[in-house]
């Protein structure tokens, strides 16, 4: 089959077959074929987002806010949801089947014998796509880590770390100093390297000051107190009182976005930015999946402790409305499944265990022994649907079903939603 003419499923399907490992860390692939397409370095300005949890929201408000102040923007972000087309966005608008398609069809002649990976691809794409738009901004959502990780080798102008938690631990390292080590690899000498979470590892403040990069820690350089329904952000040089919530929920969230109008402000002199785009940005913030409402369902990614810690907090405050909460629970193999059970089980009724594909996906019984050491009653069931199904058929008039643990659980959910069943 001629490359120019596959389709998008034949283009996934091909890169995964192309490179047998489904997570090869390193730049050097990625670099040389950038090189050979001139994607090095950009003619755009370019800020990395990396961490933990928070990136896909705060690498959206930022592009949202500089969309709102008159640039034309291009936006990477990992994982999908629904479709592939969701990863690259330009001025916020999907990128179509037939661009990505032209961007694989220019890698694929570009690299010769290198066995790229799906997520090198994937990346390669994006780059190629807003040199070929000439945006002004491009924002770069770190996949995995950030030193290795393919979006890398693209030197930030300005790069923002989210937090810090126990994720990937086989490939970052057993504890959050080595994780935030590998996470700090996206900071560069001379250039703004801010931190969003008050109390991060040493790891990612030593490697800023080993390289001499300009260090914004929050708590310290920058502060974001709520008030109400209003928060205030300041700077030692700026200040912005009574600022519009961010549209989606939860307390995290303020922390994300004092984090991005850092981020915004240290890259002030190249892109300036109103009060006005910044308050579009805020109020405009959408991201599918984070803590959701959709079909009678509350939806969330969450698929690590922290993350599942701030659900729970979100799901406290919400309240049940003197009902009880059903928890629709899939994960992968590799994530700290015990100790999110035992998160969830401070607000859940019962767990409906849904199997996941493998080879990383958990079997439902699998799943099923784990929520049942939390003292939580469970259930398993070989899919998604089939939770969802059962949660449904138990549900009592002010009962809630929550759908989380992972990007493919939800997925499946919202697919369940969007026909109806």
């Amino acid at each position: 089959m001629s490359a120019v003419r596959r389709s998008l499923s034949d283009w996934l399907e091909w890169q995964e077959r192309l490179n047998p490992r489904a997570i090869e860390l390193g730049l050097d692939r990625s670099r040389t074929v950038a090189d050979r397409l001139g994607l090095l370095p950009p003619a755009c300005v370019t800020a990395t987002i990396g961490g933990t949890n928070g990136k896909g929201s705060s690498a959206t408000l930022a592009a949202g806010i500089w969309q709102a102040a008159g640039y034309k923007v291009g936006r990477y972000l990992s994982p999908h949801l629904l479709r592939y087309n969701e990863r690259i966005a330009i001025d916020g608008v999907d990128a179509s089947d037939e661009a990505i398609c032209a961007a694989f069809a220019a890698i694929d002649a570009a690299r010769g014998d290198l066995p790229l990976t799906y997520f090198e691809f994937g990346t390669l794409a994006a780059l190629w796509l807003f040199r070929e738009a000439r945006v002004d901004v491009q924002v770069l959502e770190v996949g995995l880590g950030g030193r290795l990780d393919a979006v890398n080798i693209v030197d930030a102008d300005a790069a923002l770390v989210t937090n810090i938690g126990l994720d990937h631990t086989d490939w970052l390292g057993p504890d959050r100093e080595a994780i935030g080590g590998e996470k700090a690899g996206i900071f560069r000498p001379g250039r703004p390297a801010i931190c969003a979470e008050i109390s991060p590892p040493a790891s990612l403040r030593q490697q800023a000051t080993r390289i001499a990069a300009r260090w914004q820690q929050a708590g310290a350089d920058f502060v974001a107190r709520r008030d109400g329904d209003r928060w205030d952000w300041r700077a030692p040089d700026v200040h912005h009182a009574a600022l519009p919530l961010p549209a989606l929920p939860g307390a995290m969230q303020i922390d994300n976005a004092a984090g991005v109008l850092t981020l915004v402000t240290a890259l002030a002199d190249r892109l300036p930015v109103g009060r006005a785009a910044i308050e579009t940005g805020l109020r405009g913030l959408s991201l599918p999946g984070r803590y959701q409402r959709v079909a009678g369902l509350i939806v969330d990614v969450a698929h690590n402790l922290e993350s599942a810690a701030v659900l729970v907090e979100q799901l406290r405050a919400d309240g049940n409305g003197g009902g009880v909460t059903r928890v629709v629970l899939g994960m992968l193999s590799d994530k700290p499944v015990a100790a999110v059970c035992a998160r969830l089980a401070g607000v859940a009724s019962r767990f409906y265990c849904a199997g996941l594909p493998p080879p990383r996906g958990l079997p439902a019984e699998r799943l099923l022994e784990m929520a049942g050491a939390s003292g939580v009653p469970a259930s398993a069931h070989d899919n998604v649907a089939l939770a969802l199904a059962a949660a449904r058929a138990d549900a009592g008039p002010k009962d809630r079903i929550v759908v989380c643990g992972s990007f493919l659980t939800v997925a499946a959910a919202l697919e369940e939603a969007r026909w109806g069943s």
